[in-house]
């Protein structure tokens, strides 16, 4: 394992809550993102190195998460018409199946033309969750 990724293993065994936000980037999650969480979540981590015959232990269990995504159209087209393919493949594909539960979202849609007071609000939001760890 790459010396770069004990301390974000660390600090991730550590935590109870997890927060993932990233920008919806060309209808996926940035490349820089899906490649952090192919290397921190390695076997032996996130899940037990799997015996052959036996599904794989999953080793973060007890920790809850929220993803926040942001995006340039309008979340509620994200979520219906493209089906929020990669917010689902991130809850069940890699963190559920390491064993994070609750894992909660929000999408927040039309960034690049939101008004100032919308950002606020957003901002206002986005803290008040992070107080409560929801």
């Amino acid at each position: 394992m790459p010396a770069s990724l004990e301390p974000a293993q660390r600090n991730i065994a550590w935590a109870q809550h997890l927060v993932i936000i990233y920008p919806l980037w060309l209808g996926g999650m940035p490349a820089v993102l899906k490649g952090f969480l192919e290397q921190v979540a390695r076997p032996g981590f996130a899940v037990s190195r799997a015996v052959p015959s036996a599904m794989p232990r999953k080793l973060l269990k007890g920790r809850s998460a929220r993803i926040v995504v942001t995006m340039g159209m309008p979340a509620l087209i994200y979520r219906w018409y493209f089906g929020a393919h990669t917010l689902k493949a991130l809850k069940r594909n890699i963190l559920g199946f390491a064993g994070v539960a609750p894992i909660r979202e929000t999408l927040i849609g039309s960034v690049e033309t939101m008004k100032p007071a919308r950002r606020l609000l957003w901002l206002g939001t986005l803290t008040r969750m992070g107080s409560g760890a929801r």
